[in-house]
């Protein structure tokens, strides 16, 4: 008998098959359960469960919508074929023809799995849109042309219209697939230039689909009526003329020619004379083409551009009054400000309360300064730019220059898993120094310093787990028997040698039982996970610990402010961010760039925002999160804001009122600086109120370059500082900004915004628009005026002398309004070139009021310099030692008397910036071995040095 040939199939592929996909269902499971127990953690279970129940729930939806369509289209179609089939006609379609008769699965069913999957996909991201719509509330303002709530456009019409697109795709999609089913099945027969039909179940089938895409086509028409107060027009953002007079009417039009041509399809469904339809749509086409475009250009080309002012003013002052309430600037108050440009004596007397807190340290220049005296050891780190909080220090707010010493990820000393994760899991200590004072030799004058922290703000728990630089997730949690192997202080603390730390917080997720260690093997792809002894049953996994990323997914509705900041809130150390809600579908109002309107010469030292358009903002949530166990606190900031309450109705529980904002964190609460920024951006235009001048462009504002960078691209950055308002009793904590005319460097005007959240005018944006009787110099001007100015050069001079080892480096141009005009303060530091452990040191301070420069060891003699020898207030400095005085030169005016100056002995110079030199290199090599004592006296014996080198160059 003849052997069996049959052979049995390989189980070894089902095998792989059924391997691969329950690996990669317990992927999809272990991403999914840690990412729970993460929201658990935070207390903010619902937001995860909301969103992924809504996002299952989109799915579903899209999938059968989608997936129906083309399923139960070519079922349809299949089922209504001819039992009478000619055959021949295409070797392609009778191959199909085949194919659907064999294998209704393979030609249907995955077809529509798979293009519904790719529609459920791209809606489950739609589902906070889908949320807010479903929980909407009203904004209390109506558009001027529809009457309709400002929360209809923002958070009803995206929605309307992304139903309308998902079922335009399902009836397109389905028409296609019906189609290609009654070709292939042979009810649609292609005969020359014509198609022949098998009966008319084809006809009535496909007849009944175009009739369902036109009347959606219709309906889409007639949002697009309401979209035109969201498009990016000839001028602006908004409804114009010709979309008000020739665009809305034609979308209306358009709209009822495809509901009648949708009838046409509808009869012939029944009455197969598809002549008629066909017509219809040709009608559709070219009247849509006239209405659309060609009837549009006329009225625009013809009747608006010869007319433009007139016929646009009335649209341009609503869009004007959407923008700035869009923008919350509608309320800005603009004062026009005869400023002085004469000095004499005394003259700032009356601004004397604001002077002793004039900000004299640059947070985006002391940042080495902080990390060379502060850092300790190598594997802490600052930010490359520092912040700005005020505190009250013995009764007195204070502006203080603030940061947090973090652990650097990228220097921890021998990386390896151990260290990374179990060893170097936070940073110590909140670092901060007096904004407006230094020493004697440059440094700031510390408030808080060292570790552990030692100083005038009381800090009872300053351990850093949760920060800007905890990018590593981290294992904490000892047995009782187990000694702490946390890195908490480096040696030479109280009580000698290195101080070891076990977490007692209660942040992060357990993950002691070892299924949970698996799926966090998994989550994170670390095998180590489950083969450490280092995890144990008191085991907690910190990850996601960044404030940033910590609030995003709390709250994924909220846009993150780039510039999050430290604060000492109830002794604990904290995060505070800001938290925005923004549309780009407020109606009639101007559409800008996030990304570009926030973007300056401190964006590189940020995170910056995405290019993202927007045309409403609202910083409606003030965010707070513990930097020793993750906690986030949501508090609603902007109660009125309708994006804000609607959110609140999805989350419900999630953002606390304002009213349980505590008073010691509200006094570090500060205005934002994005939206600062953003509103900067729309002033520099909308600040005007006549639709004319808008028009014509002939009042338009600029943001300078920033002076002091060397790129000319850049542009100034705003800044937060202490300010004394004309006409105002006392200084406030501001954050300020200037502009300049478009094309030129001269200054236009000077804004502020009272930024203390404590005071009861916080908010107030207000504007001292310049005169146009004279001209005052702008920041560019002005820091031209100081480099060549011949004092403040004869003062650099010997810094610049000294082949290359001093580098001068100008700190930010702070402009102020003072003694009836406007003041320019700027700090001047002085560097060591070509040293590892060089760090700018306030030198000098550099001020100019009019036409007139003065330079000195301090503020008040600088001051002094210009003001005739009297600035009129003291700026409660102490001198700094070794110092001559201020010099001051005026441009076109008597110089006054000359500096004195010593005899020069050049070689003695040389010889004492060698010891200087050698003094430095051994201060950073103690400072390396955290020898802080030797470093000190090494730091002094340098600046000796380089105070006689001063002297023997008779200075």
């Amino acid at each position: 008998m003849p052997a069996n040939n049959t052979s049995r199939r390989s189980p070894l592929l089902p095998t792989v098959v059924a391997v691969a996909l329950l690996v990669a269902a317990f992927i999809a499971y272990a991403s999914i359960w840690s990412e729970k127990l993460w929201f658990d953690s935070t207390g903010f279970t619902d937001v995860f469960t909301t969103q992924l129940l809504t996002q299952v729930a989109l799915f579903g939806v899209a999938t059968l919508l989608m997936g129906g369509a083309l399923f139960g289209n070519m079922y349809l179609a299949h089922r209504l074929r001819p039992t009478d089939r000619r055959s021949g006609a295409s070797a392609v379609l009778d191959r199909y023809r085949e194919l659907l008769e064999q294998n209704i699965t393979m030609t249907m069913v995955v077809p529509a799995l798979l293009f519904g999957g790719m529609a459920g996909l791209s809606a489950a991201t739609q589902a906070l849109p889908v949320l807010a719509w479903l929980n909407r509330q009203p904004a209390g303002v109506t558009d001027p042309v529809f009457g309709l709530d400002a929360s209809f456009y923002m958070l009803e019409y995206p929605i309307w219209r992304l139903g309308a697109s998902l079922l335009m795709s399902a009836l397109l999609f389905g028409l296609v697939a019906a189609a290609a089913v009654h070709f292939a099945m042979g009810n649609l027969t292609p005969n020359r230039n014509t198609i022949e039909q098998q009966g008319g179940a084809a006809s009535t089938h496909l007849s009944l689909l175009a009739a369902a895409i036109l009347v959606v086509y219709g309906l889409q028409n007639l949002l697009d009526r309401y979209g035109l107060l969201l498009d990016s027009g000839t001028l602006f953002t908004g409804l114009h003329y010709t979309d008000a007079h020739a665009r809305l009417t034609a979308k209306l039009v358009v709209a009822v020619i495809s509901f009648l041509v949708a009838t046409l399809f509808f009869v012939n469904a029944f009455a197969h004379r598809s002549i008629l339809p066909l017509a219809g749509v040709v009608l559709m086409l070219v009247s849509g083409l006239i209405l659309s475009l060609i009837y549009p250009m006329v009225v625009q080309g013809l009747q608006v551009r010869p007319n433009e002012p007139d016929l646009e003013r009335p649209y341009i002052a609503d869009h004007m009054a959407a923008t700035k309430a869009a923008y919350g600037v509608a309320d800005a108050e603009i004062t026009e400000y005869e400023a002085v440009t004469q000095v004499q004596p005394g003259q700032l007397a009356a601004d004397a309360a604001a002077l002793p807190g004039i900000r004299l340290m640059d947070p985006n220049v002391v940042a080495p300064t902080f990390e060379q005296l502060q850092q300790v050891r190598g594997y802490y780190t600052f930010p490359s730019m520092l912040d700005i909080d005020r505190y009250t220090i013995d009764d007195q707010a204070t502006d203080v220059v603030i940061a947090a010493r973090e652990i650097n990820p990228q220097a921890i000393p021998d990386p390896n898993w151990n260290n990374i994760h179990t060893v170097f899991t936070h940073g110590h200590g909140f670092v901060s120094a007096y904004g407006n004072r230094r020493q004697s030799n440059g440094e700031p004058v510390w408030i808080t310093r060292d570790i552990p922290p030692a100083g005038a703000i009381e800090e009872t728990q300053s351990r850093v787990y949760f920060g800007e630089q905890s990018s590593n997730f981290a294992i904490v949690g000892r047995l009782p028997e187990q000694d702490p192997i946390e890195l908490d202080t480096p040696g030479g603390a109280q009580g000698g040698g290195e101080q070891y730390n076990q977490y007692e917080g209660l942040g992060g997720v357990p993950m002691g039982d070892y299924w949970r260690r698996l799926v966090f093997a998994t989550r994170m792809t670390d095998l180590n996970i489950l083969l450490s002894d280092r995890v144990n049953a008191n085991s907690r996994i910190l990850f996601d610990r960044t404030p940033r990323e910590r609030v995003q997914k709390v709250a994924p509705w909220l846009t993150i402010d780039s510039n999050l900041y430290p604060a000492i809130v109830g002794g604990r150390l904290v995060w505070i961010v800001d938290g925005y809600t923004t549309s780009s579908t407020y109606p009639n109002s101007q559409r800008v760039s996030l990304q570009r309107a926030t973007t300056d010469t401190q964006t590189t030292s940020l995170v910056a925002q995405l290019d993202a358009p927007i045309n409403y903002m609202r910083n409606s949530v003030k965010a707070v999160v513990d930097a020793y166990d993750g906690t986030v606190d949501l508090y609603a900031w902007d109660e009125e804001d309708p994006l804000l309450r609607t959110y609140q109705q999805v989350f419900p529980g999630t953002v606390r009122p304002r009213a349980d904002i505590s008073d010691d964190l509200l006094a570090h609460l500060r205005y934002p600086e994005d939206q600062f920024k953003v509103q900067r951006e729309i002033l520099s235009r909308y600040h005007v109120t006549d639709p004319r001048v808008w028009y014509d462009s002939t009042d338009v504002w600029e943001i300078p370059v920033d002076p002091v960078q060397t790129s000319d691209q850049q542009r100034e950055p705003s800044y937060y500082l202490s300010i004394r308002w004309p006409g105002d009793a006392e200084p406030i904590f501001s954050q300020t900004a200037v502009f300049v005319p478009r094309n030129r460097q001269n200054l236009a005007s000077y804004l502020s915004v009272n930024a203390d959240a404590s005071h009861e005018n916080y908010g107030q944006l207000r504007i001292l628009r310049m005169s146009d009787t004279q001209q005052i110099d702008g920041p560019g001007q002005t820091q031209n005026a100081i480099t060549q100015n011949p004092a403040v050069a004869e003062r650099l001079l010997p810094y610049q002398q000294t082949r290359g080892s001093a580098a001068v480096r100008f700190g930010n141009l702070l402009t102020l309004p003072m003694g009836n005009g406007l003041l320019y303060v700027e700090p001047i530091y002085t560097e060591r070139s070509g040293s590892a452990g060089a760090y700018p040191a306030l030198t000098f301070v550099v001020v100019r009021f009019g036409e007139y420069v003065g330079i000195g060891s301090t503020l008040q003699e600088a001051l002094d310099a210009v003001f005739g020898g009297d600035a009129g207030a003291d700026t409660g400095e102490l001198p700094v030692d070794g110092s001559e005085g201020g010099v001051a030169a005026g441009e076109g005016t008597d110089t006054g008397e000359e500096t004195p100056t010593g005899p020069v002995d050049e070689a003695a110079a040389v010889a004492a910036l060698r010891r200087a030199e050698d003094a430095f290199t051994a201060a950073d090599a103690a400072l390396r071995d955290g020898d802080l004592a030797e470093y000190q006296a090494r730091t002094d014996e340098a600046k000796a040095a380089l105070a006689e080198a001063l002297r023997s160059m008779g200075r």
